[in-house]
């Protein structure tokens, strides 16, 4: 593998509408974030990727924009994200921003032009097809519910949308938009930005010509991903971008890649991949069913480990994935991955080192470090999420009460997330003066930046240490380049690999409350980490306590 000079950093998602807000309108914004920078530096952060902050009716909050060259005044000013990415280089730290090129906002001037006159130029930046009577030009049905054909307004035609109607998907097949994205992507980085976090960018291939699949729900539809699967040739696309934008800048690309094929990977993310990197997602989508969230099983600390060491042995050493255990699309990786009632200091340490430690680069999502936790709703008005409220009514179509419904969909919102930033126990979490846009939750009366800052008992403190550990120039080697090898991998709520390099290190993780035990073949040398104040050993064995995790050096 070919060294880069992201391979051994730490990165730290921001979504700034839920951050830090410094002028007391509720919502986040850049120069918040400026605020907080030396905050991410002592945590050890080095590349920092912010959710969109481009201006955005905020349709699907900001993933829907209308314009790829600005900053909504919500967050600042393109004055304000130059001051960012100044202050951070100042701080050897690397701004990373979304691309979101799948679709961009129906309020997008690209999408109005095309709605005056759909059969001339603007037209084709879009897929549009002829409206008849009575039937959509295919059965599929959209992320967010419902039919992917939308009336074009004013017109005889309709556009798809694979998102919500107000982000039209964009013609990657013109030649003509796709010189578009590239050179925006470019101004972008001629600005100083590092690279950039790719958004749905799997979608952007459609399988052609379009025709309708068997419809999977009463509604008729067919999931999006029935065409996505016949979709070949996406590569022509993700290479020439690579070529003409990334590759040109040495920026880092972290690609949000689902349903990829083994053989795609070294495409994807070997030494000439089209990406730097991509996400895993194999915990996330473990679980999930066709039928909706309210069918979806939940994920045992067996289903989690036989996740990572599957995404780990099927990427291998082709190229880094991007470790995560959360982000904005997702709930909490505590209240997730945990099973309900264990929720505790330790067993969240133990979670964090378990991921932490895979090979790959890890990513924190905003108040991860904490121990942030699952909202507690109480009622579906509580929901800010277009894709709950979906789910909420397809639960509640499938025959379950509101109650059932809210309860079933309430732990799988992406509001989980997007809840403000815990940073005291100051009204609203610290966050803003006003009125936040989305509550904050409760418990931050608890877990919040000031109790844990000078705690060396906390999750954040251990999240420093988790740090400092991969980044340790006697240990770096091993942890960023070294091989995954899974250990004991047959003892049950037991999680352990090891990390072999020019040393060998044993990451154990106990995930159950009660205690167990386990035969080390070799005794250890030294004990680097350790979310315990002891570790009891009995002639070879150790014992451990629940949700304790160990990182060893053999």
């Amino acid at each position: 593998m070919t060294k880069k000079w992201w391979h051994d950093k730490v990165a730290y998602q921001i979504y700034p509408k839920s951050f830090c807000d410094s002028n007391g309108d509720g919502i986040g914004d850049i120069p918040g974030i400026i605020s907080r920078l030396d905050y991410l530096q002592d945590l050890g952060v080095d590349i920092i990727w912010l959710s969109p902050c481009y201006p955005s009716p905020l349709a699907d909050q900001g993933y829907d924009i209308s314009d790829y060259y600005n900053i909504d005044p919500r967050f600042g000013t393109m004055e304000d994200m130059e001051k960012l990415i100044a202050e951070a280089k100042k701080r050897n730290m690397y701004i990373l921003m979304d691309l979101v090129v799948n679709h961009c906002s129906d309020e997008h001037e690209w999408f109005r032009k095309a709605c005056e006159d759909p059969e001339g130029r603007y037209g084709n930046y879009f897929y549009l097809r002829d409206k008849k009577e009575d039937k959509l030009p295919t059965n599929w049905r959209s992320y967010f519910g419902g039919p992917v054909w939308e009336d074009l307004p004013g017109t005889d035609k309709q556009y798809l949308h694979v998102f919500h109607k107000k982000q039209p998907d964009l013609n990657w097949e013109n030649p003509e938009l796709r010189e578009e994205v590239y050179k925006n992507i470019n101004w972008w980085l001629d600005k100083g930005l590092a690279g950039f976090r790719i958004d749905a960018i799997i979608n952007i291939k459609k399988a052609l010509p379009f025709r309708d699949y068997e419809p999977d729900r009463k509604d008729g539809l067919c999931s999006i991903h029935a065409m996505l699967k016949e979709a070949k040739g996406i590569g022509a696309f993700l290479g020439e971008m690579r070529d003409r934008t990334f590759r040109q800048y040495d920026a880092f690309s972290v690609g949000e890649v689902f349903n990829e094929k083994p053989e795609e990977i070294p495409a994807f993310i070997g030494d000439n991949g089209y990406f730097s990197t991509m996400f895993d997602f194999n915990e996330a989508i473990f679980g999930q069913s066709e039928k909706g969230w309210y069918d979806a099983k939940p994920v045992t600390p067996e289903d989690y480990k036989n996740c990572c060491f599957e995404a780990q042995a099927k990427v291998s050493d082709i190229g880094f994935l991007s470790n995560i255990i959360e982000n904005h699309d997702e709930p909490r990786g505590v209240s997730r991955y945990i099973p309900e009632g264990d929720l505790c200091p330790e067993s969240k340490k133990m979670l964090a080192a378990l991921y932490f430690l895979l090979r790959g680069i890890p990513f924190i999502y905003q108040g991860q470090e904490l121990g942030m936790e699952n909202m507690h709703f109480s009622s579906i008005e509580e929901i800010d999420d277009i894709s709950t409220l979906d789910e909420y009514q397809v639960a509640l179509d499938a025959g379950l009460t509101p109650e059932e419904a809210l309860k079933a969909v309430a732990g799988h919102s992406r509001d989980n997330a997007r809840t403000p930033m815990q940073w005291s126990d100051a009204p609203h979490a610290g966050f803003t003066t006003g009125t936040p846009w989305l509550a904050a939750n409760p418990n931050y009366t608890s877990i919040n930046v000031a109790a844990q800052q000078s705690d060396p008992d906390s999750v954040l403190h251990f999240y420093r240490e988790l740090i400092r550990l991969r980044k340790n120039p006697a240990y770096k080697e091993t942890i960023v380049y070294g091989s995954l090898e899974p250990a004991f991998r047959a003892q049950h709520n037991l999680m352990a690999y090891y990390r072999k390099g020019d040393k060998t290190l044993l990451v154990i993780g106990n995930y159950q409350k009660e205690e167990q035990s386990l035969t080390l073949p070799l005794p250890y040398k030294k004990v680097l980490l350790n979310n315990y104040a002891d570790i009891v050993t009995d002639d070879g064995r150790i014992l451990l306590h629940g949700y304790q995790v160990l990182v060893l050096e053999m």
